[in-house]
């Protein structure tokens, strides 16, 4: 066994061989993952970022398309109502049509009639 402390990331019997390579070609090699590690953990922080932000879109378009139903169902319901009372209307139109030409034939009829007898 060796003086070194335990490091689970190093495999085993490397230990004295990694505590006696501290020279320059390890330090940079140890930089340059370094580099890696933190541009990795960077664009991570970044991916988290867009999704919670996506997340929040997500969250407001949700939103717009409930209160859009709700508008659509409001809409709905008030153009039956107007469709309905545009029926009456139209319907009541054709019948005053409908009663003003039967009058106006009895007016025209019955004069007519009576006067050939």
């Amino acid at each position: 066994m060796s003086d070194a402390p335990y490091d689970p990331y190093i495999p085993s019997g490397q230990q004295g061989a990694a505590a006696g390579q501290q020279g320059a070609g390890n330090n940079s090699g140890t930089a340059r993952l370094q580099q890696q590690i933190d541009d990795t953990v960077g664009v991570m922080r970044e991916n988290i970022n867009k999704v919670s932000q996506r997340g929040e879109r997500i969250d407001a378009l949700q939103t717009k398309t409930d209160d859009l139903a709700i508008s659509a169902q409001g809409f709905r319901r008030g153009a039956n109502q107007v469709r309905k009372k545009m029926w009456w209307k139209d319907m009541k139109m054709r019948i005053c049509l409908i009663v003003g030409i039967i009058i106006l034939l009895v007016i025209i009829i019955v004069p007519a009639v009576v006067a050939t007898r």
